[in-house]
């Protein structure tokens, strides 16, 4: 297993979460995936935080629970195919999500990850059909945390 591939960092973020917990689930997904040399990166931050990408990158000034930046899309990147790219996760709002579906802030912040990760492996959701393959890679994903495989 590689080590250094997946890296999680914290920024002005409540302190709910463990980042360290996100950093191997994310590479237990990458694993399970068949793509263990893979590189991405995940910020777990604050509403603020998402706030400012999601205006910048998406025209929307409102806070948003993830955002994906895909090294990938459009044409593939010269010399490293691994490389997916980032996960930015306002764990503010996965608390206030959790707590509307019941579910713990690493729950909520691993189904943001599984979700993220899935826009890294370019999954969309924009028409129905998409959006139904996308669900099914999500619960499939989301078991391997549930069932405590």
């Amino acid at each position: 297993m590689y080590l250094e591939n997946v890296t999680v960092r914290c920024h002005m973020v409540p302190r709910a979460v463990d980042p360290r917990t996100v950093r191997r689930r994310l590479l237990r997904l990458l694993e399970y995936l068949s793509l263990p040399g893979a590189e991405l990166s995940c910020v777990l931050c604050n509403d603020e935080f998402i706030r400012d990408l999601n205006r910048t990158y998406r025209g929307k000034d409102k806070p948003t629970d993830v955002l994906s930046f895909a090294m990938n899309e459009g044409e593939t990147l010269q010399g490293n195919e691994q490389l997916l790219g980032d996960i930015v996760i306002s764990v503010e709002t996965a608390i206030r999500q959790g707590r509307q579906l019941g579910h713990s802030p690493l729950h909520e912040v691993t189904s943001l990850a599984i979700h993220g990760l899935l826009h890294l492996l370019g999954y969309d959701h924009i028409k129905a059909s998409d959006e139904k393959k996308m669900m099914a890679k999500s619960r499939e994903l989301e078991d391997l945390f549930q069932r405590g495989r």
